[in-house]
């Protein structure tokens, strides 16, 4: 039984990087057989603190003082809007299919499921998006070229 190479090709790895500094994204992830190659990094926040994401306290917590005066409720979070198309993968969306091409859909235009909605650029490859249903495209909440995370929203079909 011969022992399998499991060292990794650190050219291999610069270039993972190379497209993460590329595209702005912080994590790309690439799988080939028993292979997994995860390469992330932190986003420079130009000396800001880099923004955390929470949900405000249900209620008031014990070690807190009585509130004497009403104060306005905070708006419940909510998750994705009905309708809303996720990104699959990680890259670069594009809204067309070459630049200054008409766009693959509008707001207000009516789609066919598996009608192609956009192309998101992964690893050099271009991935057609196809739309999860039929409907009519209420809104587009990316612009062209810009980098996603993987389940990030990407347009809203009524």
């Amino acid at each position: 039984m011969s022992k399998e190479d499991r060292s990794v090709d650190p050219s291999f790895v610069r270039e993972m990087a190379s497209i993460l500094k590329d595209t702005d994204l912080t994590e790309i992830e690439v799988e080939h057989g028993e292979m997994r190659v995860r390469v992330s990094r932190q986003k420079d926040y130009g000396g800001y603190a880099q923004p955390m994401h929470y949900a405000a306290p249900s209620g008031p917590s014990p070690a807190a003082p009585a509130q004497h005066a009403e104060q306005p409720a905070a708006p419940a979070a909510t998750g994705p809007e009905k309708g809303t198309v996720p990104s699959p993968m990680v890259g670069t969306i594009y809204l067309s299919s070459a630049p200054g091409a008409r766009a693959f859909v509008e707001v207000g235009q009516k789609v066919a499921e598996g009608e192609t909605l956009l192309i998101i650029e992964a690893m050099k490859t271009m991935n057609q998006i196809p739309a999860p249903r039929a409907g009519t495209v209420t809104k587009i909440l990316v612009e062209n070229a810009q980098p996603v995370e993987y389940g990030e929203p990407l347009v809203v079909i009524a």
